[in-house]
Protein backbone atom coordinates (compact mmCIF):
# COMPACT_ATOMS: atom_id res chain seq x y z
CA UNK A 1 0.00 0.00 0.00
CA UNK A 2 0.94 3.48 0.75
CA UNK A 3 0.35 7.09 2.47
CA UNK A 4 -1.22 9.15 0.27
CA UNK A 5 -2.10 12.56 2.40
CA UNK A 6 -3.87 16.26 1.07
CA UNK A 7 -4.05 19.05 3.10
CA UNK A 8 -3.95 23.27 1.95
CA UNK A 9 -3.10 22.34 -2.29
CA UNK A 10 -0.73 20.23 -1.31
CA UNK A 11 -0.93 16.20 -2.40
CA UNK A 12 2.26 14.61 -0.85
CA UNK A 13 3.32 10.86 -1.11
CA UNK A 14 5.50 8.24 -0.22
CA UNK A 15 7.87 6.18 -2.67
CA UNK A 16 7.24 2.80 -0.67
CA UNK A 17 6.81 0.05 -3.04
CA UNK A 18 6.07 -3.67 -2.08
CA UNK A 19 5.14 -6.91 -2.78
CA UNK A 20 3.49 -9.45 -0.17
CA UNK A 21 6.37 -9.42 2.59
CA UNK A 22 9.10 -7.50 0.53
CA UNK A 23 10.32 -3.63 -0.19
CA UNK A 24 10.51 -3.88 -4.13
CA UNK A 25 11.12 0.27 -3.88
CA UNK A 26 11.57 3.15 -1.50
CA UNK A 27 11.16 5.29 -4.61
CA UNK A 28 8.61 4.52 -6.91
CA UNK A 29 7.14 7.26 -8.17
CA UNK A 30 3.17 7.18 -7.63
CA UNK A 31 2.07 9.63 -9.80
CA UNK A 32 0.87 9.57 -13.17
CA UNK A 33 -0.21 11.82 -15.89
CA UNK A 34 -2.20 10.65 -18.85
CA UNK A 35 -4.15 12.86 -21.14
CA UNK A 36 -3.64 16.00 -18.33
CA UNK A 37 -5.22 14.33 -15.95
CA UNK A 38 -2.48 13.24 -12.87
CA UNK A 39 -3.19 10.10 -11.14
CA UNK A 40 -2.24 9.35 -7.44
CA UNK A 41 -2.95 5.62 -6.44
CA UNK A 42 -2.55 3.43 -3.39
CA UNK A 43 -2.88 -0.37 -4.13
CA UNK A 44 -2.21 -2.94 -6.24
CA UNK A 45 0.47 -2.24 -9.02
CA UNK A 46 -0.85 -4.23 -11.28
CA UNK A 47 -4.35 -2.51 -11.39
CA UNK A 48 -3.26 0.27 -11.93
CA UNK A 49 -3.01 0.93 -15.65
CA UNK A 50 -7.23 -0.59 -15.57
CA UNK A 51 -8.36 1.89 -13.05
CA UNK A 52 -6.57 4.79 -15.41
CA UNK A 53 -8.38 3.49 -18.07
CA UNK A 54 -12.00 3.00 -16.14
CA UNK A 55 -11.74 6.59 -15.43
CA UNK A 56 -11.57 7.28 -18.63
CA UNK A 57 -14.45 4.98 -19.99
CA UNK A 58 -13.11 1.54 -20.62
CA UNK A 59 -14.75 -0.94 -18.18
CA UNK A 60 -12.23 -3.38 -16.48
CA UNK A 61 -13.70 -7.08 -16.90
CA UNK A 62 -12.23 -8.15 -13.46
CA UNK A 63 -11.79 -6.53 -9.92
CA UNK A 64 -9.69 -4.05 -9.90
CA UNK A 65 -7.86 -3.39 -6.06
CA UNK A 66 -6.24 0.36 -6.14
CA UNK A 67 -7.74 3.54 -5.63
CA UNK A 68 -6.65 7.02 -5.19
CA UNK A 69 -6.90 10.87 -5.90
CA UNK A 70 -7.55 12.49 -9.32
CA UNK A 71 -6.39 16.46 -10.39
CA UNK A 72 -8.18 16.74 -13.43
CA UNK A 73 -8.83 20.40 -14.45
CA UNK A 74 -7.89 21.20 -11.28
CA UNK A 75 -10.29 19.32 -9.42
CA UNK A 76 -9.49 17.33 -6.62
CA UNK A 77 -11.17 13.86 -7.20
CA UNK A 78 -11.30 10.41 -5.11
CA UNK A 79 -11.69 7.58 -7.24
CA UNK A 80 -11.74 3.98 -7.18
CA UNK A 81 -13.63 0.88 -8.53
CA UNK A 82 -16.42 -1.63 -7.32
CA UNK A 83 -16.90 -4.80 -8.59
CA UNK A 84 -20.71 -4.70 -9.33
CA UNK A 85 -20.98 -0.66 -10.46
CA UNK A 86 -17.09 -0.08 -11.85
CA UNK A 87 -15.61 3.30 -11.61
CA UNK A 88 -16.78 5.81 -9.08
CA UNK A 89 -15.75 9.29 -8.31
CA UNK A 90 -16.37 11.50 -5.39
CA UNK A 91 -15.22 15.38 -5.94
CA UNK A 92 -13.36 16.37 -2.43
CA UNK A 93 -13.96 19.88 -0.93
CA UNK A 94 -10.30 21.55 -1.04
CA UNK A 95 -10.73 23.32 2.34
CA UNK A 96 -10.37 19.90 4.09
CA UNK A 97 -7.63 17.58 4.55
CA UNK A 98 -7.90 13.90 3.57
CA UNK A 99 -5.91 10.57 3.52
CA UNK A 100 -6.06 7.54 1.66
CA UNK A 101 -3.87 3.96 2.12
CA UNK A 102 -2.57 1.99 4.89
CA UNK A 103 -1.28 5.07 6.56
CA UNK A 104 -3.74 7.11 5.95
CA UNK A 105 -5.28 7.19 9.70
CA UNK A 106 -2.01 8.08 10.94
CA UNK A 107 -2.00 10.59 8.34
CA UNK A 108 -5.10 11.91 9.40
CA UNK A 109 -4.32 12.43 12.84
CA UNK A 110 -1.03 13.82 12.34
CA UNK A 111 -3.08 16.48 9.82
CA UNK A 112 -5.84 17.01 12.32
CA UNK A 113 -3.11 18.45 15.43
CA UNK A 114 -1.93 20.48 12.43
CA UNK A 115 0.69 18.74 10.61
CA UNK A 116 1.19 19.73 6.62
CA UNK A 117 0.56 16.72 4.14
CA UNK A 118 4.20 16.15 3.47
CA UNK A 119 4.74 15.84 7.61
CA UNK A 120 1.57 13.84 7.77
CA UNK A 121 2.94 11.07 4.93
CA UNK A 122 6.16 11.10 7.59
CA UNK A 123 3.93 10.75 10.98
CA UNK A 124 2.65 7.39 9.24
CA UNK A 125 6.03 6.52 8.08
CA UNK A 126 6.28 5.85 11.92
CA UNK A 127 3.59 3.29 12.24
CA UNK A 128 2.52 1.55 9.12
CA UNK A 129 5.74 -0.93 7.94
CA UNK A 130 4.15 -0.21 4.39
CA UNK A 131 5.03 3.62 4.17
CA UNK A 132 8.44 4.68 3.69
CA UNK A 133 11.35 6.02 1.40
CA UNK A 134 10.97 8.65 -0.95
CA UNK A 135 8.62 11.36 0.27
CA UNK A 136 7.03 13.41 -2.91
CA UNK A 137 4.22 16.81 -2.85
CA UNK A 138 2.60 17.77 -5.77
CA UNK A 139 1.08 21.26 -5.80
CA UNK A 140 -2.59 22.02 -7.07
CA UNK A 141 -2.66 25.01 -9.20
CA UNK A 142 -4.33 26.00 -12.16
CA UNK A 143 -2.26 22.93 -13.53
CA UNK A 144 -0.42 19.90 -11.58
CA UNK A 145 3.30 20.25 -10.64
CA UNK A 146 5.30 17.62 -8.97
CA UNK A 147 7.40 20.07 -6.85
CA UNK A 148 9.71 18.36 -4.61
CA UNK A 149 11.33 15.23 -3.02
CA UNK A 150 12.28 15.25 0.46
CA UNK A 151 14.32 12.09 2.37
CA UNK A 152 12.75 10.57 5.51
CA UNK A 153 13.18 12.93 8.71
CA UNK A 154 14.74 15.45 6.18
CA UNK A 155 12.29 18.56 6.43
CA UNK A 156 12.89 20.89 2.63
Amino acid sequence: MTTIAYKDGVIAYDGRQTRNDRIVSDSAAKCQVVDGVSFFLSGAVCDEKALIAAYFGTASPVPVECSGYVVDSGKLLMVGHDDKTGIWKQELDPCSHDAIGSGSAYALAAMDMGASAEDAVRAAMKRDIYTGGLIRSAFINEGMADAKTTTPGVTA
